[in-house]
């Protein structure tokens, strides 16, 4: 047997998917949509000053929306008019501005926006963990929140995100249902796979159970090649099972929650991902939510306390503790593709 590929994974995080993200475009470009079904998240939120406020997805929900006063929303207006036309590619757009140079503090400086609004773009438009883009070139902020507005407008739902109906899980048996059509073979419960690899260091095969699958290359998690990653941090991590949808967020049965790291007081910030059995991930009535966010102490209950608080009552709680690596290898030399496991908002 010999196979071009080999693919090797164990789960997938919890997510949200951006509808316009890099992943959905090469879901379409390889025709595994064929075999799976999204449906739109329900709302997109923000957690300000004590409270839950919902991400305004239109014009008339920016207007209402108690996250800006007035004069704020007409100096916002005036920026988002300028990331909306902004194009790399057309001078004429950057109005003069090099965004490859000039940091996100400096361009949203120039607007006059106060401190709580640049928080809200960075955090929940721009989807940044912490606040170290403010010190950077301004393009990636723009790029996300380009992003952002591409997304919510592409299903006109009422957040930029979308979810595979029956979970996550969906995403790997599309590509195995469009894999077999080409003649692909996919193995499943295989323990204790090694990556072997041929005299020049590139990866040939993998073995498991005596027996090997030939290939040109490898893609896998971590947790396959530990020697060519390195630790990056912690991931704290809460699971909930409820029998009611989030407080606060308009009885949305599919949700995402922004905690902001200066709300908390913290070093990046605390997500809560919300999903039900609307996305058929749960028996009618229940409701599945995860509160997630870089670990900055051994004390899991008490770090995730403000992400839980907005949950209300839940009939089972769980906790657990992850490693995040990042590769650090070469793949054009050894041919291992090592992703990077992330906890955060959404896979673009």
């Amino acid at each position: 047997m010999f196979i071009c590929s080999l693919i090797i994974t164990k789960r997938f995080c919890d997510q949200f998917m951006m509808a316009n993200g890099t992943l959905v475009r090469t879901l379409i470009h390889t025709n595994v949509t064929k075999y799976l079904s999204f449906k739109a998240v329900d709302g997109s939120f923000v957690f300000s000053k004590g409270k839950i406020h919902k991400v305004p997805a239109t014009d008339m929900e920016a207007l209402k929306s108690p996250l800006m006063g007035l004069f704020e929303k007409r100096r916002a207006r005036n920026f988002f008019i300028y990331v909306q036309n902004y194009d790399e590619a057309d001078p004429k757009t950057h109005q003069g501005l090099d965004l490859t140079t000039l940091t996100t503090k400096e361009l949203i400086a120039k607007y006059g926006l106060v401190d709580d609004t640049v928080d809200f773009i960075g955090h929940a438009l721009a989807l940044h963990r912490d606040d170290r883009h403010l010190n950077e070139p301004a393009l990636d902020t723009v790029k996300r929140m380009k992003l952002y507005s591409e997304s919510l407008a592409r299903f006109q739902g009422g957040s930029p995100y979308i979810y595979p109906l029956y979970g996550l899980g969906e995403l790997p048996q599309g590509f195995a249902r469009l894999s077999a059509v080409y003649g692909g073979t996919y193995m499943l419960s295989k323990p204790e796979c090694k990556v072997e690899f041929d005299m020049e260091g590139k990866a040939c095969g993998v073995t498991s159970e005596g027996e090997t699958a030939k290939c040109k290359k490898v893609v896998c998690d971590p947790s396959y090649l530990t020697n060519k990653v390195r630790k990056i941090g912690k991931v704290a991590r809460a699971i909930a099972i409820m029998s009611h949808p989030i407080p606060n967020t308009n009885e949305s049965h599919s949700v995402q929650i922004i905690l902001p790291q200066k709300q908390l007081g913290r070093n990046s910030d605390m997500y809560v991902f919300c999903c039900s059995y609307t996305h058929n991930v749960a028996p009618k009535g229940k409701f599945i939510a995860f509160v997630s966010a870089e670990a900055e102490s051994d004390n899991i209950q008490s770090e995730l306390k403000p992400g839980i608080d907005l949950l209300g009552p839940v009939d089972e709680l769980f906790f657990d503790m992850y490693d995040r690596y990042e590769p650090v290898n070469e793949p054009s030399l050894d041919n291992c593709f090592i992703s990077t496991v992330n906890f955060a908002v959404y896979v673009s």
